[in-house]
């Protein structure tokens, strides 16, 4: 289905205290992946990269501490983080509520077969991305 009802998306089982959910990806015909995750305080991925894929995250609620490459920086909502391929990059949420955003992945699996963790460990759905 091309349309999703992004209330009725599959969650997929992650982190602790981090959710996500696909928005759209094989079950619509795309090639691509969008997802949508909300991370509780403290929370948040690893230092990982991405090694063949670009990621965008659209921050829409909270603050998140994001590390891309060596420099770290605060970002707050209604911000967009472009991360090229191959930046180690890692983030947490920051302050009393989660942070929300939306993610892009120019294709589907580039979390299960195209990323390597310099730290920590996969996340449990990483497979489902």
């Amino acid at each position: 289905m091309p349309v999703v009802a992004n209330g009725t998306a599959p969650e997929i089982p992650w982190r602790p205290g981090y959710r996500n959910w696909t928005l759209a990806g094989k079950a619509q015909g795309v090639s691509c992946a969008a997802g949508y995750a909300e991370i509780q305080p403290g929370s948040g991925a690893p230092l990982h990269i991405h090694r063949e894929a670009d990621e965008i995250l659209v921050l829409i609620e909270g603050r998140l501490e994001v590390r891309i490459g060596t420099e770290k920086m605060i970002v707050e909502r209604d911000h967009t983080i472009a991360i090229p391929a191959g930046t180690p990059h890692a983030f947490t949420a920051l302050g009393k509520g989660p942070a929300r955003f939306y993610s892009f992945l120019p294709r589907q699996g580039a979390i299960a077969t195209g990323t390597t963790y310099l730290e920590g460990d996969p996340p449990a759905g990483a497979a489902q991305r």
